[in-house]
């Protein structure tokens, strides 16, 4: 009997059945050490209990893209360990915040497939869960991913693409328990910028860059226990590289947004979200941001803001999106769609 995995390829995939992942994981304020030590992340709600107590929370929450992190690298040996690439996200929801000593598992099920033309890989859908140890769901979120074939003449199963909303829709998002902005202090948060001050179209360049560096990525992904062989195995690829993992991109980015959204405290939705270009170490990764959306919430001083965060590496023309042939811009590495919570 063999004893080792060699992960699922594509032709493993069956679409409906729902895969539960191994190993649920305790978090502490060492995820959170971790985390501000890998990424220049400052928003004041995440970094202090005094100032989440302050907001109506308990206690400052574990950074919302490290739950996400921790969540998604569970799933990396069942959906992503031959994976070729990862493509994208939508219909994400944050639903309940995630505090140190929370046991988090995830599970995913399989809703869409589809084979590519060059039969050699194809896209496997999966829409992915993570659990708390009350089986209280805390993260829903849809993504895909490029997965390689193990046997060449597997029969291409009937292709199934999922429709997927475009946007979360406002009076979807959860807003934590508790959570009031009425007596928000704009000083230890660090900028004055309210909710009413950003203008949907208004465009926000974040200045600041981050050079990546082989250490960090790899540090990054085995503390998020991701095991894709692309980030790992420098022969894994034709250009002995390895790849830098996508969340590492997303947090870095989001990190540097600080600088100009200082006041967009917690991730609520994800809508969607590309890779667009690889990233490797000694790129360095610069950001902007443009205001998409504006919405209420029944939440005291609360409001929903939804921002595109594009992060880009050298060369990358200021704004610059995608071109002529609605490709995106080589220097393009991430287009990432997602509402935050803001104070009014």
């Amino acid at each position: 009997m063999m004893k080792t995995n060699p992960g699922r390829f594509f032709e493993d995939y069956r679409l409906g059945e729902t895969i539960a992942h191994a190993v649920p994981r305790t978090v502490s304020g060492g995820e959170r050490a971790l985390y501000h030590a890998l990424y220049p992340a400052r928003h004041a709600l995440y970094s202090s209990d005094a100032f989440a107590q302050s907001c109506g929370l308990p206690a400052s929450p574990l950074d919302d893209l490290a739950a996400f992190h921790t969540v998604f690298g569970k799933t990396v040996p069942d959906i992503s360990l031959n994976a070729v690439a990862n493509l994208g996200y939508a219909e994400g929801r944050w639903l309940l915040p995630v505090y140190p000593g929370d046991t988090l598992r995830s599970q995913s099920t399989v809703i869409g497939l589809k084979q590519n033309s060059n039969g050699q890989s194809g896209v496997v859908y999966v829409r992915t869960q993570g659990l708390n140890q009350r089986d209280a769901v805390v993260l829903d979120y849809v993504r895909w991913v490029m997965v390689k074939k193990n046997r060449l003449d597997a029969p291409a199963p009937e292709a199934v693409v999922p429709d997927l909303a475009k946007v979360v829709s406002p009076d979807r998002l959860v807003v934590p328990q508790g959570l009031d902005f009425t007596r928000y202090d704009f000083t230890l948060a660090g900028e004055p910028h309210r909710w009413g001050d950003y203008a949907v179209g208004e465009q926000i360049d974040h200045v600041d860059g981050v050079t990546i560096e082989e250490a960090e990525h790899m540090l990054a992904t085995r503390l998020w226990q991701n095991t894709a062989k692309v980030h790992f195995d420098a022969t894994n690829r034709a250009d002995g590289k390895r790849l830098i993992y996508g969340g590492h991109v997303i947090s870095m980015a989001r990190a540097l947004s600080f600088n100009g959204l200082a006041n967009a405290q917690i991730i609520v939705a994800l809508n969607g979200g590309a890779h667009a270009n690889p990233c490797f170490a000694g790129d360095t990764v610069r950001a902007w941001s443009e205001v998409l959306d504006k919405a209420p919430t029944a939440a005291p001083g609360v409001g929903a803001i939804r921002l595109r965060l594009v992060a880009t590496k050298q060369g990358a023309a200021p704004f610059a999106l995608k071109g002529a042939d609605g490709k995106y811009a080589p220097e393009v590495l991430l287009d990432l769609d997602y509402w935050a919570l803001m104070p009014i």
